[in-house]
Parts: structure tokens; sequence; C-alpha cells
């Protein structure tokens, strides 16, 4: 038995996550319907370095899977990818350590969150960035981005829905790369939690829209309560772009 390293990119607009949903088109049941094709009926389950929402899409998912057959390495890119929706495509695959675990092995991740400036709306990029046509000071959301980064509680960030009871993660880095019509806000991390970087940018955005101060993020943090952070962004700007192991 053989265990495959696999990254998978996908645009995520037409799925309702990454996980399998009972009568619901996802990521998982599409890799694990072709993989019971290449087995001739067998089931393989996939184990990924995390979850991502509907509508969220991936440059650098990471899966793994356990396989009897002898196919080289190299060659699972092109038998799966045969077999995928064009929505779905391996970028890399190389066969790895039996006790390899695409979630428990990972030691951070970066995600990024595209944001389109422009006034009007534009059709191409409806499902790949959020379109934010307001005044924005970009300025202070770099202010801000310092009382963010380091080793927090990050509860005020994460959804109410979050069941993981140690909130406390790393955020290593914040970088905001400014392009010709919005610009990107990547998050680098040891982990995210449920909404994380969604909350944190929408949050971002107020700060940018004056309507907080950079400073009282000190204050959402300390407060460890939802309701003292910003609106969560849309899922169709945000990407999870790497993950490290």
């Amino acid at each position: 038995m053989k265990r495959i390293k696999c990254i998978v990119a996908y645009d995520g607009t037409n799925f309702a996550g990454y996980q399998v949903q009972p009568g619901k088109r996802t990521v998982q049941s599409e890799l694990e319907a072709a993989l019971v094709k290449i087995h001739k009926g067998h089931d393989v389950r996939v184990f990924a370095s995390g979850r991502t929402d509907a509508g969220v899409h991936a440059k650098g998912q990471v899966i793994h899977f356990n396989t009897p057959l002898g196919l080289p390495e190299d060659r699972w890119i092109p038998a799966l990818n045969s077999l995928l929706p064009p929505d779905i495509a391996i970028q890399h695959s190389k066969a790895v350590s039996p006790d390899f675990h695409a979630r428990f092995d990972a030691v951070g991740k970066e995600y990024r969150y595209f944001i389109h400036r422009g006034k009007t709306r534009d059709p191409f990029k409806r499902n790949y960035s959020y379109q934010f046509p307001y005044p924005l000071a970009l300025e202070r959301i770099r202010e801000a981005i310092p009382f963010l980064t380091g080793t927090h509680d990050f509860t005020s960030f994460c959804s109410a829905k979050t069941e993981v009871e140690d909130r406390v993660r790393t955020l290593e880095e914040i970088e905001l790369i400014e392009g010709d019509d919005g610009f990107v806000l990547c998050f680098r991390g040891n982990g995210f939690l449920y909404n994380m970087v969604r909350i944190l940018t929408g949050t971002l955005l107020e700060v940018g829209s004056g309507e907080r101060a950079p400073e009282e993020l000190t204050e959402v943090l300390e407060r460890r309560d939802r309701s003292a952070a910003g609106k969560t962004a849309p899922g169709n700007g945000l990407y999870l772009w790497e993950v490290f192991y």
C-alpha cells in the first residue's frame, strides 16, 4: 500500500465546499469519485489539509490517499485530471511516507483574499474577488495589521459555530499587495479557525473605511467575542494559497 500526496487547485464557485455533504456537489466527493474509477469500483478515502467553504477557491490544497496500485507517482496527475471536472485540477503528485498526514503534519498555511475596487461590477471577476467600490484608505489597513499579527486568542475572529476550544493561533504575517484595480490581503499563520480569514478581512475593511480605528483591534482581540469584530467577507474572494509542511 502506497500513500500519495497531491496538490489540488479548484474553482470553488459551483461547490458546496470541500467536505462531502449528502446530496451536494463537493470537491472531496469529486476527487473520491475519480479515485473509485481508477480503483475499479473500490472506495478510496481522501484526506485534506483542511476544509474550505462554499464558493472558496484553492490554488494549493493538499490531499493524501492510500492506494494498492503501482502507478508511478507522476502519473497520478494525468490519471486523475482525465476523470475530474474542469473546475478541479491536480497540480502535483508524489509518493510519501506511510505516516504522512495532509492535515496533522501541516505547520502553516497561506490564504489570500482578493478585493476588486472598481466602481462598476465586473461580471468576469464576480466569482473570484469581492467588489468593494466604497472609499478606502489602505494606509489605515496597514496601520492596523501589526495589532493582529503575533500569537493571540482569535475567538473574536472566528464563527460563533466554531467547535474548537483552543482558539490561540499565531498569525505570522499579513501582507497587503496593491494591484491595478484592487488589492490582495495575504495571511500566513500556523493555523486558522472557521471563517477567521474572512472575518479578519471584513474587519480590516471597516478600518480602511474609517468605521473603526486601527488600535481598536487590540480591544477586539481582548474581548474574545465574535460580535466585537467586523462582518464576514464573502467566500468568493478567498483562496487557500499554500500549505506548509
